[in-house]
């Protein structure tokens, strides 16, 4: 993602409702793209993006210029998915999820015209059994490719804890996969 540049907050700062549309239009892909693999659903990921925005305009003056503005958003953005998850009560997968997804990991070409809709469902199955934490940890680390030190600053855990949460997302996937009849390999 293209870091925004300092005087564009500033201008935000200012109350300039031009240069956060900047921001909003730079960033708003990033956000979603995390909210939609936490959520899996595509509704709610509009939503946590529409009060993401909200929440930045509202405290751009908190915002410290020494961290990057991305790492800002995704802690404000994975938060509020946090806050959603754990609001929801938990949903198990339905039988023609896990169906859908090994008719899909049988077809090679399916990969390419995968839309949303079906990585919903995808995600849904894989990730049903994690605590919102951990499904946070591993979409960071896994989807979003962040470093440590950025998951840490978004999380607001410590290296051990991120290691932890990941290691039992992986397992609870794996374990996942083979009880649907995938080997481990």
């Amino acid at each position: 993602m293209k870091e925004i540049e300092q005087n564009i907050i500033q201008r935000c700062r200012d109350g300039e409702k031009d240069a956060f549309r900047v921001v909003v239009q730079t960033c708003q892909r990033m956000v979603f793209s995390l909210a939609l693999k936490m959520m899996a659903d595509e509704d709610e990921a509009k939503d946590i993006v529409q009060e993401t925005f909200i929440k930045a305009w509202q405290n751009i003056q908190n915002y410290d210029s020494r961290h990057k503005f991305s790492t800002w958003l995704y802690t404000i953005a994975s938060r509020l998915c946090l806050d959603r998850l754990k609001s929801k009560k938990h949903t198990t997968p339905m039988p023609e999820d896990e169906d859908y997804f090994r008719e899909y990991a049988d077809n090679i070409d399916s990969q390419r015209q995968m839309e949303n809709r079906q990585w919903v469902a995808i995600v849904r199955t894989l990730v049903s059994q994690l605590s919102p934490k951990q499904q946070l940890v591993f979409t960071l680390v896994h989807f979003e490719n962040l470093e440590s030190d950025e998951v840490e600053k978004i999380t607001g855990l410590d290296a051990a804890k991120i290691k932890s949460n990941l290691y039992v997302a992986r397992q609870t996937i794996r374990e996942r996969l083979i009880k649907m009849g995938y080997e481990e390999n």
